[in-house]
């Protein structure tokens, strides 16, 4: 946004009309008139207050306009950050997972060969394997697309690029955040209600100024100073003024009263609506955060730690030679299956809180809609 109009705006707004200056000069016949006048718009003065502050209010507004693009920026940061390091993090999980899926299917093709293994279960050891190269491939993909977008908004280049960004996403909180009032806060707080509260105040006052001057719409003044010389008269000097003024016999100003009317009317209307929306959405987003939460943390505190339990026993029933290897590696595919859908739950806290903030402080763009990711446990085929 160019802050330089709105401020250029208010500051000639602030100051005071020009007066206008006119000389003339009629000779003919030996006779002489010289005539100067200086014109003055009265009106433009009178209302000089009015007009100061309404441009001030839309220099306010352009202001928070400027505010609110920057956390938008800092709103698609977060974003982008979130779901770079995330992908990350699944890079390492699939690329262990491919290294397991790799050591299965050479060993099942080994066994293939004696004659242990019939191909059914070959073929089951070898489309995980390349299902699980494919999928390692997409993710480290989507790693570098997230990073060029993180690049990009944060504007980097030449030797910025060599950043390193966390292998891992933070922990969660220890307890999800509490806001009892968070409808309220996102009242007082967002800046595009702000925004439409300062229109408002302006529109209001632009509708007074023009019921002010719904009658006169032109005033001006004019000092008059007139010299005269004629070979027949002696010279003379006459000094007085002019005023002119619109009489209004075609046009009251029904039309323009009744379009700031109006025009005031729809700006009311579009600030209880946002109002209302923002509300909406402040509830709205506070849920999807708390229950963000409450799915990363079931994950951290029940599913994983009864995923290693399970992992652990297996090991021990392998080494007691109670299970067969596929087995085991059969319990492995299905934790990396539980720890990549944690990963992903973890992320969707993240990106819920950014949307939190977003929706209590402002940021977000007029259309947009908050969209999140289904958390789903895939896993391989076993037997």
């Amino acid at each position: 946004m160019n802050w330089l109009w709105p401020e250029a705006d208010m500051v000639q707004e602030s100051l005071p009309p020009n007066p206008t200056f006119s000389i003339s000069r009629i000779s003919g016949d030996g006779a002489l008139e010289t005539e100067r006048q200086v014109v003055g718009n009265i009106l433009a003065l009178a209302t000089l207050p009015f007009r100061s502050e309404i441009a001030r209010q839309r220099f306010q507004k352009a202001q928070l306009r400027a505010a609110e693009e920057t956390l938008r920026l800092a709103a698609d940061v977060r974003r982008a950050y979130y779901r770079a390091v995330a992908a990350n993090e699944l890079v390492g999980l699939l690329t262990d997972a491919k290294s397991t899926a790799e050591s299965t299917a050479q060993l099942a093709l080994k066994l293939g060969q004696t004659g242990a293994l019939n191909k059914l279960d070959q073929a089951r050891e070898q489309v995980f394997y390349a299902e699980t190269t494919a999928e390692l491939a997409t993710i480290r993909q989507d790693a570098t697309s997230s990073r060029e977008h993180l690049i990009r908004l944060l504007g980097l280049w030449d030797g910025d690029l060599g950043f390193r960004l966390p292998q891992k996403l933070p922990d969660l909180p220890w307890r999800p955040l509490s806001l009892p009032g968070i409808e309220v806060d996102a009242v007082e707080h967002r800046i595009d209600l702000q925004i439409a509260r300062l229109e408002l105040a302006a529109l209001a006052k632009s509708l007074n100024l023009t019921e002010a001057t719904r009658f006169v719409t032109m005033l001006d003044v004019a000092g008059i100073d007139r010299n005269t010389r004629d070979p027949d008269t002696p010279p003379f000097r006459e000094r007085g003024f002019d005023v002119q003024f619109q009489i209004p016999i075609f046009d009251g100003g029904e039309v323009r009263v009744r379009q700031a009317a109006e025009t005031y009317n729809q700006a009311f209307n579009r600030l209880t609506e946002k109002a209302v929306n923002v509300r909406s959405e402040a509830r709205e987003a506070f849920k999807v955060y708390r229950s963000s939460y409450d799915i990363a943390g079931h994950y951290q505190r029940e599913v994983l730690p009864l995923r290693k339990i399970i992992s652990d026993e297996m090991q021990l029933r392998f080494g007691s030679m109670q299970d067969d290897v596929f087995a085991v590696l059969t319990e492995a595919r299905l934790r990396i299956a539980s720890l990549r859908a944690a990963i992903e739950a973890k992320r969707e806290f993240w990106l819920a809180q950014s949307e939190l903030k977003t929706a209590v402080n402002g940021g977000a763009g007029e259309t947009q809609t908050q969209t999140r990711t289904p958390v789903t446990v895939q896993a391989g085929s076993g037997q």
